[in-house]
């Protein structure tokens, strides 16, 4: 490639028209319609969170009533769930790269692939319509909680349909990805030759497998009770309110860890390259994805320690909870180690890696506070839980896409953007997000329960300080996504390996042509990030 133009025989330009794109079966171009489609479902959520710490600004009314915020704060987390932070690293990254991380040219079925996305959009257009049909969106926060959801007049029906379709684009995106990595591996690459990326997909698709069918099936129960009064979860007709929590959390749990292990691969591919160095215990965190996916089936309870189970089940929860930490910390410590003696070059896809990790380590800690049985009867349902989630799924899988953007920016469409504007942008993405945040921790230690659209004058300045921290922060977001676009229109043409990059994806040109490899790439030997002048784990 010379470096006054893009390759011609690109996969941008391998077929023309929008039907090309609606019904292609390139699995790149998948990911790309599914980038587009989240993200702009991305700035939906973020707007109505922006409204929400807009009417927090000032103890009493601001800008909407009370029910009104109900059912914007139930449209942003059903949004930032469902639409954005679940599907976001597999379905864009995960689409666009498997295969060219496995040395192959397509997912094993791309049909299914591309109506997994088709079920994407058909969901995200159910829970919109919620805004024009019926009663107005739901109104019992993203977790529909029974009873309360199979007796209010807004429209759960639809915004819980919403979410059942949403699953089966997960199921079939979780299937997908086994096969490909099982089936579709190039010549000479076993398993643990495979990039660490492709092994978090591998755990989180089999949650995605395994966890989903879980909740697809409450979900339909809800609806069923709405629908034809079934006395499933309403006490007053014979159901048990208790057994929606247990069936909901049997699948959240393990859904935190569909939303957190691909940011974890994220970490583990880009950190080594921009130390350029071997990646330190590379089995130890390959298998320790594999472990988090597997305890994480069996530590739902702690959400439920104030609902009423016994002590002994109780403490198998909470120690479980403490237990599934230790993997989690076996790849932050290697993590470190890699950078140890590196020589570390210091770009933004880093500094967003860097900022995962900050943000994950408070998120995780805050957590183990809440698995805690006495920490969490007082912190429970108050703005501790809020700021705790938060730092774990945006400041740590939100901030790991956005690195990954940055990254992979050049690969996907060739071209460089303003390195100068994205140091800028990420300061504001960092320093706005923590201002947002951590007031919130200290709020719910301070006893401020969370979901009130109102609040004591006690609580008024920090909620203040954080609402001037959404400033910030939508601030960073608007000039990121500006440069990026502006990059991508008018950014200098990027090489092929602009990064030095050793993964198989490298071996290609930028954009990558339709069928990803003009030759067989060539493996390294000794592993996926064996760089050859670099020290060795």
């Amino acid at each position: 490639m010379t470096a006054a133009a893009l390759p011609e025989n690109n996969f941008f330009n391998a077929k023309k028209g929008i039907m090309s794109w609606l019904f292609t079966l390139d699995h790149k171009r998948i990911g790309l319609l599914y980038l587009y489609a989240i993200l702009s479902f991305f700035l939906v959520g973020v707007v109505l969170g922006f409204l929400m710490r807009l009417e927090l600004l000032n103890p009493g009314q601001d800008i909407m009533k009370p029910h009104t915020y109900n059912q914007v704060f139930t449209l942003h987390g059903v949004i930032m769930i469902f639409l954005f932070i679940i599907p976001s690293i597999p379905a864009i990254f995960g689409n666009f790269f498997l295969p060219l991380h496995l040395g192959t040219d397509d997912v094993a079925f791309p049909k299914l692939n591309l109506l997994s996305f088709w079920l994407y959009v058909l969901g995200a257009l159910f829970a919109l319509a919620t805004l024009v049909f019926g009663d107005g969106p739901a109104d019992t926060g993203w977790t529909f909680y029974a009873p309360y959801s199979v007796k209010t007049g807004t429209n759960v029906t639809m915004s819980v349909l919403a979410a059942f379709i949403l699953g089966f684009s997960s199921i079939l995106t979780g299937l997908n990805f086994i096969v490909t990595i099982h089936r579709l591996r190039t010549p000479g690459m076993g398993f643990n030759q495979m990039p660490l990326f492709a092994w978090s997909l591998y755990a989180t698709s089999w949650i995605q497998l395994l966890a989903t069918p879980v909740v697809g099936i409450t979900l339909l129960m809800i609806i069923a009770e709405r629908v034809f009064g079934i006395g499933l979860f309403d006490p007053s007709i014979g159901g048990d309110p208790i057994l929606y929590q247990h069936l909901f959390w049997i699948y959240s749990h393990p859904a935190v860890y569909i939303m957190a292990l691909p940011a974890m691969g994220l970490v583990s591919e880009i950190i080594p390259t921009f130390a350029q160095r071997t990646i330190f215990g590379y089995k130890a965190i390959a298998y320790s994805s594999m472990a988090i996916a597997f305890v994480g089936y069996f530590v739902w309870g702690h959400h439920m320690f104030t609902s009423g189970m016994s002590g002994t089940a109780g403490f198998i929860f909470s120690i479980l909870t403490f237990f599934v930490a230790i993997p989690t910390s076996v790849k932050v410590f290697n993590w470190v180690a890699t950078l140890y003696k590196g020589s570390i070059n210091i770009e933004i896809p880093l500094l967003y890696m860097m900022a995962f990790i900050f943000n994950f380590l408070i998120g995780g800690l805050t957590g183990l506070a809440n698995a805690a049985l006495a920490a969490d009867v007082h912190l429970h349902d108050t703005y501790f839980v809020v700021g705790h989630f938060h730092y774990v799924m945006f400041g740590g899988t939100g901030f790991a896409m956005f690195g990954a953007l940055h990254y992979w920016f050049p690969k996907i469409w060739g071209r460089m953007y303003n390195k100068a504007r994205a140091n800028v942008a990420f300061a504001l993405l960092f320093f706005g997000f923590n201002m947002l945040y951590f007031p919130m921790l200290i709020l719910g230690i301070m006893g401020m329960p969370r979901r009130y659209y109102d609040y004591l004058p006690e609580f008024h300045g920090l909620n203040q300080i954080a609402t001037v921290g959404s400033w910030i922060l939508v601030s960073g977001l608007i000039l990121m996504l500006a440069n990026l676009l502006i990059g991508l229109k008018k950014g200098k043409i990027a090489s092929a390996n602009p990064w030095n990059g050793i993964t198989l994806e490298w071996q290609t040109s930028s954009p990558p042509p339709l069928h990803n490899f003009d030759k067989l790439p060539e493996l390294n030997e000794g592993g996926p990030y064996n760089y050859p002048d670099a020290k060795k784990a």
